[in-house]
């Protein structure tokens, strides 16, 4: 639901604040006042086209800001829609205060406003919204012929995956078996092997330098002179010595951790021996291992899980021709079932077309359009997903699809009969031309479909008939302003007194007419209008 609508530096329009009620809201005033400039910045929110001339003289730019409520209770969210259009260059849009395109603009916008009238941006002149519209109506559910198609294209997906062509899976097999016999070969069980064996490379490599290199520390540790014999002479120099007690029981550990040092370094230097074979075997083995690690993993852990994946291919392929059948039967049945469920569906469309077309006529002939036919067309094939609303305005005149209606008038009031037969549409309706070449009865049948629509969604109307405001539960008077060779627009909640007064000048032009007044006093009294839920106040500062 649009909440609040501020426009600024658009046409004649300096600054607008709109607030519009929760049901039906007329827009009125005199022509050229900027009534419809207030749909065509809504419009612009809806990803419109946005040009330099829009801008006001004398300003920059134009800024066009929505403030809209989604939801009701707890779930209820805002979104706020931006759209700036300079005088010269390219125009900006913003959704909840970040940089869009203008159809990422459009795209939310209609899920929020469906603009009926002279505009582009009608959720109902799309063919895709038009099929919705009649499976709504319809209660057709899609959703398990969705599954069915999610189902085959599983099946499909599977089959591909066995591989199609013979000779392709054949060269397939081959490759596969030559790298399981190659795995295999290997003999691959542990994950950290090749750490394993670096180590042990670096021990054989290297046995003679490592050998010299425990002799030597060996000698440094244990022999005349060496460390051992420097850490008994200080022992025996601080012994018995009271200050130095503790130091001396921390020298006599050291000394005998010393000597199981030099004891262990001297066994490990005696162990090494050189051992050229096996050190041959540890290198062809690393080797090895690296050139399969070059085709089928970085680490052995890798190889290891590539040999599981090729072993399980292989499995598959192996029984492809008894798993592939199988897949042909599942998928034949399927095949069978989403015809039977496209069947369905595309005889339920075609039954309730008529039904839809006819109930939008009865509604066509009291909004002024006695003669008007309303079809639609549902494809001959299954499931009938090519659905058309076509509309002959007039007696000897094909039906058009709706989106080649030239008259804004005759569109806006063929969406309004739809709307009243559809139950489900965005919160926010605005009907522009509605009143286009209607009067009379037929004004206040517009004006009673209007307040009926407005029972469960917002609708803003821009009117020039005394018929149709006076069903509104708000009427807001757009005026034009000029001072000192400014010229500006307001719009005014209209209340009491002010409101007999601008239904008055709409019916005689003539506002301080007691006559009119009277009349205008006895129109609002008579209008059904739906029970007020809210009452909001525009404002404007010009």
């Amino acid at each position: 639901m649009l909440v609040e609508l501020l426009v600024t530096d658009l046409g004649v329009i300096d600054r607008l604040a709109l607030l519009p009620g929760e049901a039906m809201t007329a827009l009125t005033g005199e022509t050229g006042a900027g009534k419809t400039l207030i749909v065509e910045a809504i419009d612009l929110l809806m990803g419109g086209k946005a040009d330099g001339s829009m801008v006001r003289a004398g300003a920059d730019e134009a800024v066009v800001e929505g403030r809209f409520v989604v939801g009701t209770g707890r779930e209820c969210e805002e979104v706020i829609l931006r759209r700036v259009v300079p005088r010269e260059g390219r125009s900006r849009a913003y959704v909840d205060g970040g940089l869009a395109s203008a159809a990422n603009l459009s795209e939310v916008g209609r899920r929020l406003v469906d603009l009926h009238g002279q505009h582009d941006h009608q959720s109902l002149l799309s063919p895709s919204s038009q099929r919705r519209a009649l499976d709504r109506y319809a209660g057709i559910d899609l959703e398990p012929l969705r599954a069915l198609r999610s189902e085959l294209h599983d099946v499909d997906e599977r089959l591909a995956a066995l591989g199609g062509d013979e000779r392709e899976r054949a060269r397939e097999v081959d490759l596969l078996r030559f790298q399981a016999n190659e795995l295999a070969a290997a003999r691959l069980d542990d994950p950290l092997e090749d750490e394993r064996l670096e180590v042990e490379e670096d021990r054989l490599g290297d046995a003679l330098a490592h050998r010299e290199a425990a002799l030597v520390a060996t000698g440094a540790l244990t022999s005349d002179g060496g460390a051992g014999e420097l850490l008994a002479l200080a022992i025996a120099a601080l012994d018995e010595r009271a200050p130095f007690a503790e130091p001396v029981g921390r020298l006599r550990a050291l000394a005998a951790e010393l000597t199981d040092v030099g004891s262990e370094v001297r066994a490990m230097g005696e162990a090494i021996e050189d051992d050229e074979e096996r050190l041959a075997e540890v290198r062809a083995r690393r080797k090895l291992l690296h050139d399969l690690g070059r085709k089928y993993g970085d680490t052995v852990d890798e190889m290891l899980k590539y040999q599981a994946e090729v072993d399980v291919r292989l499995a598959e392929l192996s029984t492809r021709d008894e798993l592939a059948a199988a897949l042909d039967v599942e998928r034949e049945a399927l095949v069978v079932r989403i015809r039977a469920a496209e069947a369905e569906i595309g005889a339920a469309r075609r039954e309730a077309a008529p039904r839809l077309a006819a109930e939008t006529q009865v509604h066509l002939r009291q909004l002024a359009m006695p003669k008007a036919r309303l079809e639609v067309w549902v494809g001959e094939v299954d499931p009938g997903d090519e659905v058309v609303f076509a509309l002959a305005a007039n007696p000897g005149s094909p039906p058009l699809p709706l989106a080649k209606v030239a008259s804004g008038g005759e569109l806006a009031r063929t969406m309004l009969a739809l709307r009243l037969v559809l139950t489900e549409a965005p919160d926010t309706l605005i009907f522009d031309e509605v009143d286009a070449g209607v009067g009379g009865e037929a004004a206040t049948a517009v004006g009673k479909a209007l307040a009926a629509l407005g029972a469960r969604h917002q609708v803003l109307v821009v009117t020039h008939l005394a018929q149709v405001a006076a069903f509104a539960q708000i009427q807001i008077q757009v005026a034009k302003h000029q001072a000192r060779s400014k010229t500006s627009t307001s719009a005014t909640v209209l209340d009491g007194d002010e409101r007999v007064v601008e239904v008055a000048r709409m019916l005689s032009g003539s506002p301080d007419s007691d006559a009119a007044r009277t009349h205008a006093a006895e129109l609002l009294g008579d209008a059904t209008a739906p029970p007020r839920r809210r009452s909001r106040r525009a404002k404007a500062a010009s």
